[in-house]
């Protein structure tokens, strides 16, 4: 009798379907200046670390608020280059050219973050 009300089977195929979509694709945006140096130190730092840790798992949106400075408006960007990382959710901003590799990858909970360890300064 235990075994007739088991409805959640039909569940396990839906969740196993939308368990891989986050871990499949990262969609990070990035807002640049142009073709200033830290735009394109912040689109190389990026590719760099994308390569390195999202191999295959991720897809690059750059945007140049020179050309459409009224998408700024969408993810609220007060400086650049900015990083917004929009899947997987929930919403991660990065603002500066990414040279700092730790910090990126701290900042897109890529790598936890290390007690101490993050000031330098």
């Amino acid at each position: 009798m235990n075994s007739a009300p088991r409805t959640p089977i039909p569940e396990a195929p839906a969740a196993a379907a939308a368990a891989p979509a986050p871990a499949l694709e990262w969609e990070l945006r990035l807002y640049v200046a142009g073709q200033s140096p830290r735009s394109l130190a912040a689109l190389a730092n990026l590719k760099r670390l994308c390569e390195t840790h999202l191999a295959g798992k991720y897809r690059i949106e750059v945007i140049d608020l020179l050309v459409t400075p009224q998408l700024s408006r969408d993810d609220q960007i007060v400086a650049i280059p900015t990083l917004v990382r929009k899947l997987p959710e929930p919403i991660r901003k990065i603002i500066g050219d990414l040279s700092d590799a730790e910090r990126t990858l701290v900042g897109l909970q890529l790598r936890p973050a290390s007690s101490g360890n993050g000031k330098h300064r």
